[in-house]
């Protein structure tokens, strides 16, 4: 029996309403993922009220879905956007093209570019990193099955030293939202996810530039580093990349709205 079933006051019309009635545009789908998420009535009830106070539903069921994997997603850790599938695919290909490839989940968050590069160019010797104490320990949960590891610290500062020079893919979402326009995003994400997983600095590539300048050190000579951009960011970002001694290609993805900076060493 459903917990609906028990409690008629929480069916799934119902539930619908109160999420539609609180700004949800698509409420029926996610009125029917907290019913089966939930283990009882009273777990329903408690994820719907949070869901209705604007707690992102991925933080709400635990998880978030990414490249067709379910990825476990902590409070208050960052939440995969389907547009860095673009990254985490790219990504991907670049490493089938070269067997055994050693690839960096940068500032990992969740770890969820890491677990799909992995799942989808298996045997990659897989490194992440993240300077948030949260992301980490959902970082371990999510590479552990696929064999990464995931240290604590700023970029590049925690990695091993034995990786350098030997890296053939470095793969990051950092910040990119100018910090003037965080006070915009959505409270989903303005509210419920680190600010230090949103911005970027005054023009949002404050970050990209601190990657871009430290990935030679790491990069195997023909090895790549890949972040992700918003569209208008990107001829300021290729710029970046240039100066750091990568040669620099764009690409997007109308349809996810995604934008990836490439460089090449």
């Amino acid at each position: 029996m459903s917990p609906t079933s028990r409690d008629p006051t929480l069916s799934a019309d119902a539930i619908t309403g109160m999420l539609r009635a609180a700004g949800s545009v698509f409420a029926e789908e996610e009125a029917q993922l907290l019913i089966e998420s939930a283990s009882s009535p009273d777990s329903l009830v408690a994820m719907v009220g949070e869901r209705v106070a604007g707690v992102p539903l991925e933080h709400v069921v635990g998880w978030a879905e990414f490249c067709g994997l379910r990825i476990a997603i902590d409070p208050g850790v960052f939440v995969p956007r389907r547009r860095s599938e673009l990254l985490a695919r790219t990504a991907a290909e670049l490493c089938l093209s070269t067997p055994g490839s050693v690839v960096i989940d940068l500032a990992c968050g969740s770890g969820a570019i890491g677990t799909a590069i992995a799942t989808l160019a298996a045997g990659v010797e897989l490194h992440a990193t993240d300077i948030d104490p949260a992301a980490v320990a959902c970082a371990g949960r999510n590479l552990e099955p696929v064999g990464g590891q995931v240290y604590a610290g700023d970029l590049y500062e925690p990695l091993p030293g034995v990786l350098r020079g030997r890296v053939s893919v470095i793969a990051a979402n950092l910040p990119y939202v100018p910090t003037e326009a965080v006070a915009l995003m959505p409270p989903e994400a303005r509210d419920y996810e680190p600010l230090v997983a949103l911005d970027g600095g005054p023009d949002g590539l404050d970050v990209l530039r601190r990657a871009a300048t430290g990935a030679a050190a790491w990069l195997r000579p023909g090895g790549h580093l890949l972040i992700e951009t918003a569209s208008g960011q990107a001829d300021h970002a290729a710029a970046a990349f240039a100066a750091a001694g990568l040669a620099p290609t764009v690409a997007r993805h109308e349809e996810l709205g995604a934008t990836v900076v490439i460089g090449r060493r």
